[in-house]
């Protein structure tokens, strides 16, 4: 079965005033892994999808959802995914690509055919799956280890040690407006993007993932001047406006994939905010 919710657009003179059941209910996305079932969040931010897959019995076909108005799921569109689990398969037009843990698939618009399964039902697979509208059909690429742009970030002693990898962008594959990418906290580390930022040229979706099951991670968002925070467990997204910043501190070591869309596809495009006149 496949099914969606959707989220709707918030301005910033709004959040400023929302709750933290209202926060929550906004912005973070919970049970993004259901087995044997794709389970969409459509946003109105940028057009953007969310989504996890883990096949078990039954392998898993991409089946186009009434708010895309399209014959096919990918008529309009392009996808990204990330697999976290177990080795598994993403056939895309009789073509098989084998994707192992923390490797990548970018599927170009105009596939017509995209089925997901696991290699072991005892392990499998943990599919994450970013979608944006395209206006250009690229050709379906897998990105392994090795193809990722790996970049050292931070230090030990502002906390902010990191390791990002880009594996859905400009300079990897060929995109319209899709971009993905893993940082990990290094040990002893607890900040990830800090000093914090903003692009208002591209939204972006945080997916907070091995987080020990008694840890958290505390996302900060919100306008630089008028900051709130969601607690997040392990295997949760968040959304972050284009306005907000984005941000997060864990009580351990953790990682998260970003995903990104909208005008530009600079990753470098962002406006950093000063550490101290966030409020």
């Amino acid at each position: 079965m496949q099914n969606y919710e959707t989220r709707y657009a918030s301005s910033p003179s709004g959040v400023k005033k929302y709750d933290t059941s209202e926060l929550r209910e906004e912005f973070l996305i919970q049970d993004l892994f259901k087995k044997d079932e794709l389970f969409w969040v459509y946003s109105h931010y940028d057009r953007y999808m969310v989504s996890g897959i883990t096949p078990v019995k039954n392998k898993i076909k991409l089946e186009t959802i009434d708010p895309i108005k399209a014959s096919y799921f990918l008529e309009r569109r392009e996808l990204g995914v990330i697999n976290i689990g177990g080795s598994g398969t993403i056939t895309v037009d009789g073509i098989v690509y084998i994707i192992e843990n923390k490797e990548a698939l970018y599927i170009g618009q105009g596939s017509k055919s995209v089925v997901f399964a696991s290699e072991s039902k005892n392990n499998p697979a943990k599919f994450y799956l970013n979608s944006t509208p395209a206006h250009k059909a690229f050709p379906t690429k897998k990105i392994g280890k090795n193809d990722v742009e790996v970049i050292a970030l931070g230090s030990a002693e502002t906390a902010n040690a990191r390791t990002l990898r880009k594996y859905i962008v400009n300079s990897v594959v060929d995109v319209c407006q899709l971009q993905m990418g893993m940082t990990t906290i290094k040990p002893g580390s607890s900040w990830n993007t800090m000093p914090a930022h903003v692009h208002d040229r591209r939204m972006e979706v945080y997916f907070y993932f091995e987080v020990p099951e008694d840890q958290a991670v505390c996302h900060f968002m919100g306008a630089p001047t008028e900051t709130r925070h969601i607690w997040m467990a392990n295997d949760q997204a968040v959304i972050s406006p284009p306005w907000s910043i984005h941000s997060g501190s864990g009580t351990s070591a953790y990682s998260f994939i970003w995903g990104m869309a909208g005008e530009n596809l600079d990753y470098g495009d962002m406006d950093v905010c000063k550490i101290n006149e966030l409020r």
